[in-house]
């Protein structure tokens, strides 16, 4: 079984120029998370499988910590993900930037770690 929140979408302060840091950008973050078949596929019942409410919480405790590398923030969310749901089998978090100041027109600039 798969979990996924894709394009969860916030202002944070992420980047290693002082613009960056003091003005923020728009990010956006999807999380997929792989699991062993939940006791709620037969039951319907929320507390037998991973709430998304905890995922989408992790990415924003986790985002509101400004860092300088995108990297370090999803290695972060990936590791928080690990810990509040350790069934977890295989975690994949990207993090995109919208609009890096890179002197070009680009639209995101992105990780992704698995």
């Amino acid at each position: 079984m798969t979990i996924r929140l894709t394009h969860i979408t916030l202002q944070a302060y992420h980047g290693v120029g002082e613009d960056e840091r003091k003005n923020g950008n728009t990010f956006r973050v999807s999380v997929q998370v792989t699991l062993p078949d939940s006791v709620g596929v037969q039951t319907d019942v929320l507390s037998d499988t991973v709430n998304y409410q905890v995922l989408y919480d992790i990415v924003i405790e986790e985002m509101a910590i400004p860092s300088d590398l995108l990297e370090h923030v999803a290695g972060r969310i990936r590791k928080a993900i690990g810990a509040r749901i350790p069934q977890a089998q295989r975690i994949e978090v990207t993090v995109e930037k919208k609009n890096p100041p890179l002197g070009g027109d680009i639209e995101w600039a992105g990780v992704t770690l698995s």
